[in-house]
């Protein structure tokens, strides 16, 4: 029986049934865009949580309308559940499952073995793999090869296996998943076809590579770009700043020059998985190799340490009032870790009140995605922004610029603003920028 041809065909008449792992923001989007396409979608996911507010019409992923994938339900096209068993009915499974850092910072593949081990469990002849989860390379043939195998099917044969990097960027409505092309590398020639033929149903361009291991490599190169050449900037508003200088107004000068330079943005500390995660994986990589990687450890330890120098610039303002940081009243504008998403991964803001705190500051914090915040050593909730309540801080710090603020009335009733996400354009007397 030839696997490979069946197959193909399925995807080419759109009869293969794909099973999605893991629902969260790279997951749920793909299984109704599938869905939206023709295909029949499963959607496995052990949160009853997400399952539940799916099936009820409710939204926890920015970039999906709830309504859309209620009525994908209700016609039968999306069957989002909790069980297992429905892996054993799909041709196609792809994984989108977390890859977090450790805290001794070495990638947890933990959910991807696990994600892996299902799939063995419940794996039938003639299926495509497609592992979406970031990782080091060397994770597909690696790691889930393995698990695989151990079924007694023989690869690129019995089953074909692949990698896909996501490339979403959650909220970004001017490059949604499917007009961002999409990378893919297989075990065989067979894997990428198959891969190649079944993304190209609902992407605009799929670019192909030779190996998982390119593929793998290529999402980390990506990342680790942003990731230094944030640090540089970041470290460039340092040094704008000793020399007295705005480093938003060098940056526009730059941005002049229309070859050669390409414009990144200081801020308060970088969050979410993309940057702070994945070069670390490729620096962990490296070690197990032998070879230290020194730019890559550099630039993340450039960026892990904003958060501490935005305390330290929080108590040379309050200094500069003839005030002491510890026992002032500091206001935290804006937790999530990035604006208009609902997302604390790596937040920056969770650093800055915990340094904050351990200064002895009185610290809240106003966040219109989160009522509450309760993680680590945090535990408050988002307070009422009037006249009164802004005028008893002595400083505010904004970390994350929502777009549904009122920034103007935040100014005008702050005794002073730290801006360190240039959101006023303007210069006045109490917004002092980073």
């Amino acid at each position: 029986m030839n696997h490979y041809k069946q197959l193909k065909d399925k995807i080419t008449k759109r009869k293969a049934k794909i099973c999605i792992m893991g629902l969260g923001y790279v997951g749920l989007p793909l299984a109704v865009e599938f869905a939206k396409k023709g295909y029949f979608m499963y959607g496995y996911d052990p949160n009853a949580s997400r399952i539940n507010k799916l099936f009820k019409g409710k939204q926890y992923i920015i970039d999906v309308d709830p309504k859309e994938t209620l009525d994908l339900i209700r016609n039968r096209k999306l069957h989002p559940a909790t069980y297992q068993k429905m892996i054993c009915d799909s041709d196609v499974i792809i994984i989108c499952v977390p890859t977090p850092l450790r805290k001794v910072k070495f990638p947890d593949v933990s959910y991807v073995i696990s994600a892996a081990k299902t799939v063995a469990k419940n794996i039938r002849p003639g299926t495509l793999v497609i592992l979406e989860s970031t990782s080091y390379p060397g994770t597909t043939r690696e790691v889930v090869l393995p698990i695989l195998k151990k079924t007694g099917l023989e690869p690129e044969k019995d089953f074909f296996l692949c990698f896909s990097p996501e490339r979403v960027n959650p909220g970004d409505k001017k490059f949604p998943f499917t007009k961002i092309p999409k990378a893919v590398g297989g075990m065989s020639k067979e894997s990428t076809e198959l891969a190649q033929l079944l993304y190209a149903k609902i992407m605009k361009k799929v670019y192909t590579v030779s190996s998982p291991e390119v593929a793998e490599a290529s999402k980390l190169l990506e990342n680790t770009f942003r990731l230094v050449n944030i640090a540089l900037i970041n470290e460039y508003a340092m040094v704008c700043h000793k020399l007295g200088i705005s480093v938003w107004e060098v940056i526009e000068s730059a941005k002049t020059k229309p070859f050669g330079y390409m414009p990144f943005y200081p801020g308060p500390g970088i969050g979410g998985h993309c940057i702070p995660c994945d070069p670390v994986f490729l620096s962990w990589k490296l070690k197990t190799l032998g070879f230290k990687t020194k730019i890559i450890d550099l630039a993340t330890y450039m960026n892990r340490y904003m958060p501490l120098y935005v305390v330290e610039r929080v108590d040379g303002i309050l200094t500069e009032q003839k005030k002491m940081l510890s026992g002032s009243r500091v206001l935290v504008l804006g937790v999530a870790y990035k604006k208009d998403v609902k997302d604390l991964r790596e937040s920056p803001a969770l650093e800055i009140i915990e340094g904050l705190e351990d200064k002895h500051v009185h610290v809240s914090y106003y966040d219109p995605l989160f009522p509450y915040l309760k993680m680590n050593d945090i535990d408050l909730r988002s307070i009422e922004l009037s006249e009164n309540s802004l005028k008893r801080f002595d400083c505010v710090v904004l970390v994350t610029d929502h777009s549904d603020v009122d920034y103007e009335f935040i100014r005008k009733n702050a005794n002073v603003v730290f801006d360190t996400r240039n959101v006023y354009k303007k210069d006045y007397k109490n917004v002092i920028k980073l």
